[in-house]
């Protein structure tokens, strides 16, 4: 591990002050994203919580172009932007989209497909905080099962399971896709590192965390980034040409309770007649552990 002086950021990209609620992971994964890639960067935002952090006219937060857009549109937008920037001869110029989980596995899904079969120039950032927060926390296809929204209220909580956008993803068989969370600076990083080094249609799905949303403490953002790595709700891994690789593999593994029960999305589970839920989640999760590990196996075979 990297002492913390290697996360320092030495130019920044962002200008101090954001509106972003305390403990939000927006602003966060936007400074060391933004310092990264740094200042030759168009970012095109869909509504989303961000499209407001960054500011309203004449305010701020990035020290580069933005361009707002539809909700269903970013990936449209971006790939409009890139040629128009290739055609002015500024191919190394980022053309980034930041966007939420419903302007991605919902609403924008189809243009995402479009611009990741095409393979477009471009870098899709998706900040999975797992419901529409910026309109409501509404539920969206991202929602974890047993989650409490404002569409999903009380016992009506999310009683489906979330949808698999790495995997659709993957299916497009794309230069390089990865999962990251703010919990885990030195993998996000580098993953950073590497989708502005590669070619193609890439995509980084961040862990979100949002105290209003999942109704956890400001404080405890990122340690709950941790433990939801840490219980393997959230795994790390990449993705070539969909060959999987798991970036970090917790030493012990925690049970998914140690992660949900400090967020009151899911205080619920934790009543007596709910704890059937609480075994599904875990028996969720270790499936889904299970499958990513056989498809790491299954890439070693192939190479």
């Amino acid at each position: 591990m990297k002492p913390a002086n290697d996360f320092l950021i030495r130019d920044e990209q962002v200008f101090s002050g954001a509106l972003s609620c305390r403990g939000c992971g927006w602003s966060l994964l936007v400074r060391h994203l933004a310092s990264l890639l740094g200042p030759d960067t168009v970012y095109v935002l869909p509504a989303s919580c961000f499209s407001i952090i960054s500011g309203p006219y004449p305010l701020a937060e990035l020290k580069a172009n933005v361009v707002h857009t539809l909700f269903a549109a970013a990936p449209a937008t971006a790939t409009g932007i890139r040629a128009a920037l290739d055609r002015q001869g500024k191919t190394k110029t980022n053309v980034v989209v930041l966007a939420g989980d419903g302007g991605t596995f919902d609403i924008g899904l189809q243009a995402l497909s479009g611009a990741a079969a095409r393979s477009e120039n471009i870098i899709y950032i998706v900040n999975n905080n797992g419901a529409y927060m910026n309109t409501g926390i509404q539920t969206s296809t991202a929602t974890p099962y047993g989650a409490v929204t404002t569409t999903n209220p009380g016992e009506g909580y999310k009683k489906s399971w979330p949808k698999d956008l790495m995997g659709i993803i993957a299916a497009h068989n794309l230069p390089y896709a990865a999962t990251c969370s703010l919990a885990f600076m030195e993998d996000f990083r580098e993953k950073v590192t590497r989708t502005k080094n590669t070619e193609g249609f890439r995509l980084l799905m961040i862990d979100g965390p949002c105290p209003p949303g999942h109704k956890t403490e400001p404080g405890d953002s990122i340690h709950i980034a941790r433990l939801a790595v840490e219980t393997r709700l959230f795994p790390l891994f990449e993705i070539v040409r969909q060959h999987y690789k798991l970036t970090y593999k917790p030493e012990s593994f925690l049970p998914v309770e140690e992660c949900l029960k400090y967020q009151g999305r899911f205080r619920h589970l934790f009543r007596e007649e709910n704890k059937a839920m609480l075994e599904d989640i875990q028996e969720h999760t270790d499936n889904t552990w299970n499958r990513l590990l056989a498809l790491e196996k299954l890439a070693n075979v192939i190479a």
